[in-house]
């Protein structure tokens, strides 16, 4: 029965692997892309995977990818993701190829966004497009949005679920001919978690229903379109995502983790994009973006768990008030059929703003330039070259903190990196069943303000001289086509960083800094496996090894990335109305604490979902998640969800 847990997890459908039907369902808006060459081997979930595994935010959507590892921050309720052991702030998020990850501190919580708008989600790993701009250290994550294909579209969906939960969420699309509109809207709340029926209660959490782990998501947007000719397209974007959420309490055995009653009443993000693409002259395109992104918080930390009152000396209401101003140019053009040379420039400026309340205002700016070139050139029909470089320069503009011992505003000194950056990549086709590539990038990411400036409500001490981290990525991979229904892609990569940023102990008494700790080692593998015997019946499985060391200073660990996991999948159709499916997930245990002094254990769960069409345009789900209620945790002292249910019901009228 274990064995057969382990090879059970939603479908995860690669580039390489997705039906031209199943790929076709959802048409994909191609100005959000970020494309190299479409040979390249990129990971992604679509549209359609992410309606067969029940998977409503970003986050939960990327877990069944190899080398992804997904996270829940238990100290801030973020949902987050690793691509192999690089976290978001080195991996960078994209929205359309549009940056929208926190200015301050370069994370996002992925579980804030919903994924009713989104047509698929790309992964590139060590090795990413120039295109994308600075600090893509470890990769790129790129959200790209959905976009009508019919005259009128309406995709709609509803559901339920444990803790009192809800979803729902519309799409409402039309192409006519010269342009296009797109709208969608959605909700996702939950009331509480419910916790396993063994998990042990303490004076904090004296009963089953977590504390202090509700959430409250809304996501709008609305996308318009003029496609005047067949070469041209310009399009105007505007997302919303406003959240509220509660942090649950750190319930493990730590002494030195300090308990903390937090709740954020609001975390709101806007972006308003532009996006064109037109062809100046026969074989030349020139892809404009231009976008402005805003985001805006609030923090409050209470005395206790009532969450009432706020008069002990930790009791604060912290104000976030962030904004990003930039843009990229992007101009391609073929040559004899062999090459196509593609060139960027990218200009971006950071603003971050915070107070306590009561307190005045702080501003962080920062100003980051990238420039780019890459070609792909094809040698012959069955090798492809691909090399580039970039130079990108990070200069700040102003950094500001507050003393409250002396109430009076103090200024870091300006400070300036920058950066080369390098890559070259090799894809070779030996034969149809057969092929293989080869990638080394050389990569920079720049410090964050958080990294930088940033006293972390009294625990560290500020180092506005970090230097520049550096990476250089290898891969070795494959793809084999062992039979008609078999297909295999295993993957081995190495990754070695220089200055790498990471927090030090005790550097004053009980405080810890961020400083650049030396060289340290990513290395792993991953192994990629789908099997469909017949028609109906489809097997899916990914495996992921990763060791990183830290090569300078040993006993300095890094954290929540287990070494071994595995996810995989079957599924099975029943007369084209009813298909169901079995997962399960393992993950080896995880470090927690950069000491070592936290650890989650390892776990293996098994998951249920039953998908039934009554027509052409409806259908109902209903799933079973944790089906043996395992104890079990991402984060020491932050317990996740014990047996939970769901059901929902999804119309769709159009592609």
């Amino acid at each position: 029965m274990f064995v057969l847990i382990l090879f059970l997890h939603p479908a995860c459908h690669f580039a390489q692997n997705i039906s031209r039907e199943e790929n076709d369902s959802i048409k994909v808006y191609t100005l959000g892309e970020v494309v190299v060459t479409k040979r390249i081997d990129k990971d992604e979930v679509t549209a359609v995977d992410i309606n067969k595994n029940n998977a409503n935010n970003v986050a939960s959507a990327m877990k069944v990818m190899p080398s992804v590892i997904f996270d829940n921050v238990g100290s801030r309720n973020e949902q987050t993701v690793f691509v192999r052991g690089f976290n978001i702030q080195r991996v960078p998020v994209f929205i359309d190829g549009i940056p929208v990850y926190v200015p301050y501190d370069g994370n996002l919580d992925l579980g804030m966004f919903t994924t009713y708008d989104v047509s698929k989600i790309d992964v590139s790993k060590g090795y990413s497009s120039m295109m994308y701009g600075a600090n893509t250290m470890g990769g790129a994550i790129n959200i790209v949005s959905r976009k009508p294909q019919e005259r009128f579209e309406l995709d709609a969906n509803a559901g339920g679920m444990s803790g009192r939960g809800y979803k729902a969420g519309v799409n409402i699309g039309s192409d006519f001919g010269k342009g296009y509109v797109q709208a969608n809207f959605s909700l996702l709340n939950r009331d509480y978690i419910p916790l396993p029926a063994n998990f042990d209660t303490v004076p904090l959490q004296r009963d089953h229903t977590l504390n202090n782990s509700y959430y409250n998501h809304l996501k709008t947007g609305i996308k318009a379109g003029f496609t005047p000719n067949s070469t041209d397209e310009y399009t105007i974007n505007y997302i919303y995502s406003h959240g509220e959420k509660g942090n649950p309490v750190y319930l493990g055995s730590d002494p030195h983790m300090r308990v903390r009653f937090w709740q954020w009443p609001y975390w709101d993000k806007q972006s308003i994009y532009f996006i064109s693409s037109t062809e100046p002259a026969t074989g030349m395109i020139l892809k404009t973006r231009f976008y402005f992104d805003r985001f805006k918080n609030k923090l409050s930390s209470f005395d206790d768990d009532t969450y009432t009152t706020q008069a002990r000396r930790y009791a604060f209401n912290s104000f976030y008030d962030d904004y990003t101003l930039g843009g990229n140019i992007e101009l391609s053009e073929e040559i004899k059929d062999k090459n196509t040379l593609r060139f960027s420039m990218h200009l971006k400026n950071d603003h971050h703003r915070e107070h306590n309340e009561g307190d005045p205002d702080v501003h962080i700016a920062d100003n980051t330039v990238s420039v780019g070139a890459e070609d792909v050139f094809t040698l012959v029909p069955k090798l492809t070259f691909i090399p580039g470089v970039s130079y990108n320069l990070r200069k700040s503009i102003s950094a500001e903190s507050y003393d409250f011992v002396k109430d009076s505003i103090i200024s870091f000194p300006n400070n300036t990196n920058d950066a080369f950056n390098a890559q070259f990549a090799c894809y070779y086709d030996i034969s149809e069943k057969l092929s293989a590539n080869f990638n080394v990038a050389y990569k920079n990411r720049f410090a964050t303000m958080k990294d930088r400036y940033s006293y972390r409500i009294g625990k560290s001490i500020p180092n506005p001289d970090l230097k520049t981290e550096r990476a250089l990525n290898l891969e070795l991979a494959g793809n084999i086509r062992a039979a008609k229904n078999l297909n295999i892609r295993p993957e081995v990569f190495y990754s070695h960083l220089t200055n790498t940023i990471q927090p030090v102990s005790n550097v004053s008494g009980d405080l810890y800094q961020m400083q650049n700790t030396g060289s340290s080692f990513f290395a792993g593998t991953d192994l990629s496996v789908k099997y469909t015997p017949v028609k109906n019946f489809a097997l899916n499985a990914v495996y992921s090894f990763i060791r990183r060391n830290n090569l300078s200073n040993p006993d300095i660990l890094f954290i929540d990335v287990p070494e071994h996991k595995l996810f995989a999948s079957v599924r099975y159709t029943v007369a084209r109305k009813l298909m169901i499916y079995f997962s399960g997930e393992y993950s080896s245990e995880r470090i927690n604490s950069s000491d070592g002094a936290r650890v989650s254990p390892a776990f293996c769960i098994a998951n249920l979902q039953v998908t039934y069409s009554f027509a052409k345009y409806l259908k109902a789900e209903a799933g079973i998640n944790n089906i043996f209620d395992k104890n079990y945790s991402l984060e020491e002292g932050y317990p996740e969800a014990g047996r939970n249910f769901y059901a929902g019901i999804h119309f769709n009228m159009g592609k």
